[in-house]
């Protein structure tokens, strides 16, 4: 066990979040996360008697700690929101939005509240309204992104907030879990790596293109829009560029972009479909089971924090 604050507030072994990441996150990878003594997610951005089921399921693989993502963008946001007081889930994710009208609710069952944020001002919001922690992503992440990059707001975040700080966005083993640490951060979170997990349902065909990508294979899509979107290059980033470059309205972009992740996330369209995916892409390079993931990036982490330590000569900063 790590002594993180964010593990014994969770009551998790160690401080990996898997990302909720949608079409993706089911109740296999949550379970399977989970079980190996991390924190699974599954997505809330799905129709809810999916979300319901795959809750169900959950609790059936694991008897620990798992969380439901929340995109409060999405119009059922409000039915999911009570749906996780219903089926007593232990911790919620938030993202695209503002979960505060939700909070109190949520404080009643029991249920710890981590929204994701780009931000410090938001960061400042969110504990205010009473959150447990939040979760620091920076614009390597891949699905929506902001625009700075975890190495710049995790330590601002961290600064200035009191409750643990998640760090997200380009981390995908030891070296970025010990970075995520070295600059305040209580715990990480992964989507990119657990997307090939074995335990991972998406397409095989989507874990072939994270897998065979480069480090410059990733981009952003729809920044007009303000609603920016990390892929990695395919032809329908093609189509979303010509869009851009034409000045296209919301309404194309959109016409354009829906059902595309879950054509390339279920039906492994890889070309006409969103494949979502942080920079990170570039350093996976093999599926493992999650237990895997998570033993190799703890002992990675655990030789790079000891490294550290002899090239300052066992001591810190300063002393």
């Amino acid at each position: 066990m790590i002594n993180s604050l964010f593990s014994s507030m969770i009551g998790i072994d160690y401080p990996i979040v898997q990302g909720g990441m949608a079409w993706i996150a089911d109740s296999s990878l949550a379970a399977a996360v989970s079980n190996a003594g991390g924190l699974g997610t599954i997505t809330g951005n799905a129709p809810l008697n999916w979300i319901r089921s795959e809750i169900r399921k959950a609790k059936k693989l694991t008897d620990k700690p798992f969380a439901v993502n929340i995109m409060l963008l999405s119009e059922s946001a409000e039915e999911v929101a009570k749906m996780v007081c219903e089926e007593d889930v232990k911790v919620v994710t938030t993202g695209a939005g503002n979960p505060g009208k939700y909070i109190d609710m949520w404080k009643k069952h029991n249920v710890k509240v981590m929204p994701v944020v780009a931000s410090v001002a938001l960061a400042k919001r969110m504990e205010r309204a009473g959150v447990d922690a939040v979760i620091a992503e920076g614009c390597e992440s891949g699905g929506h992104v902001g625009e700075l990059t975890t190495m710049s707001l995790v330590p601002q975040v961290v600064d200035a907030v009191n409750v643990p700080v998640i760090a997200a966005g380009g981390i995908g083993d030891g070296r970025g879990m010990a970075a995520a640490f070295m600059l305040g951060a209580q715990g990480i979170q992964m989507g990119t790596r657990f997307l090939v997990a074995k335990e991972c349902t998406v397409h095989q065909n989507y874990k072939d293109k994270i897998l065979k990508a480069r480090d410059i294979d990733t981009q952003v899509t729809a920044r007009t829009t303000g609603h920016p979107v990390r892929v990695i290059r395919n032809k329908l980033v093609r189509k979303f560029q010509l869009l851009e470059k034409n000045g296209a309205d919301l309404e194309e972009y959109d016409k354009l972009g829906k059902g595309a992740l879950c054509l390339a996330a279920r039906e492994g369209d890889i070309d006409n479909g969103s494949v979502m995916a942080g920079q990170i892409a570039g350093l996976v390079c093999k599926e493992q089971s999650c237990c895997e993931i998570i033993e190799d990036t703890l002992k990675q982490a655990q030789h790079d924090v000891e490294n550290i330590k002899n090239i300052f000569g066992g001591k810190l900063w300063g002393k």
